[in-house]
């Protein structure tokens, strides 16, 4: 006749104590390295390479054509800031400012950069939220880019971006 051994198993008590130090690690863990900061991040290392990529369409531009400036870009006024924007648009560009951290100096004071599309461009970059809304709550087909484009005295051009999630200013100039 054979004896049975003893053969061991887990117990119910066992297991659940077990599965509740998994998951009280697991919840640490999560915790530890905080999704939406990581999003943010994110969304901010893509608006530094949208800055970034802007900025170098329009020196690029300038140097293709023996350091003339984009015709949008030089009749910036020295000081103001301007929007960027995908497309013409008459009036508006002030009305971000709810959503800009950097304020559009006026109404008229946009700047279109669709012209650099295709040659230096892919596409003029919009901010990883979509397209920034006006304030007006205007549906007519306008829209900001959530990215703004100034130019000082010297001829410098600073590309900012409206939003940042984590740092405190995303920008860049030449």
């Amino acid at each position: 006749m054979i004896q049975p051994t003893n053969q061991r198993g887990f117990t119910l008590l066992e297991l659940l104590v077990v599965i509740a130090i998994v998951g009280i690690l697991v919840a640490v863990v999560f915790v530890a390295l905080d999704p939406a900061q990581r999003f943010q991040q994110a969304r901010d290392a893509i608006r530094q390479n949208d800055v970034q990529e802007i900025l170098s369409a329009v020196k690029r531009y300038q140097v293709d054509h023996a350091g003339d400036d984009l015709a949008a870009v030089a009749a910036l006024t020295a000081g103001n800031i301007y929007m960027v924007v995908d497309g013409a648009m008459a009036l508006g560009c002030d009305d971000q400012n709810a959503s800009c951290d950097t304020a559009v100096t006026g109404d008229s004071h946009c700047v279109d950069l669709s012209l650099l599309v295709d040659q230096y461009l892919d596409d003029v970059p919009i901010s990883p939220l979509g397209s920034v809304p006006w304030d007006d709550g205007s549906a007519d087909g306008e829209r900001g880019t959530g990215y703004t484009l100034e130019r000082d005295a010297n001829g410098t051009i600073r590309v900012r971006a409206c939003e940042s999630g984590d740092a405190a200013e995303i920008s860049a100039a030449l």
